[in-house]
């Protein structure tokens, strides 16, 4: 997943960097600097991605594509 992936993601959920942080059990920095693309562990991305997996409204394809799950 890649910051630009994140931030989609988070609009399309609606949430929060706070939200984000509080699903992937991160610290909301750790969200803005991964979104910011500053130094991060590749845990983080894993983390993220995982938060909005768990939604079952997201789903990752490539480096390019946000998938909105239709339900």
């Amino acid at each position: 997943m890649t910051p630009q992936q994140c931030r989609m993601a988070r609009a399309a959920l609606k949430w929060s960097t706070a939200d984000l942080a509080s699903s992937a059990n991160v610290n909301q920095t750790t969200v803005n600097r991964f979104e910011n693309g500053k130094d991060s562990y590749a845990s983080t991305a894993t983390k993220l991605q995982e938060a909005f997996e768990s939604t079952g409204q997201i789903r990752f394809e490539g480096e390019t594509c946000v998938c909105i799950v239709e339900k």
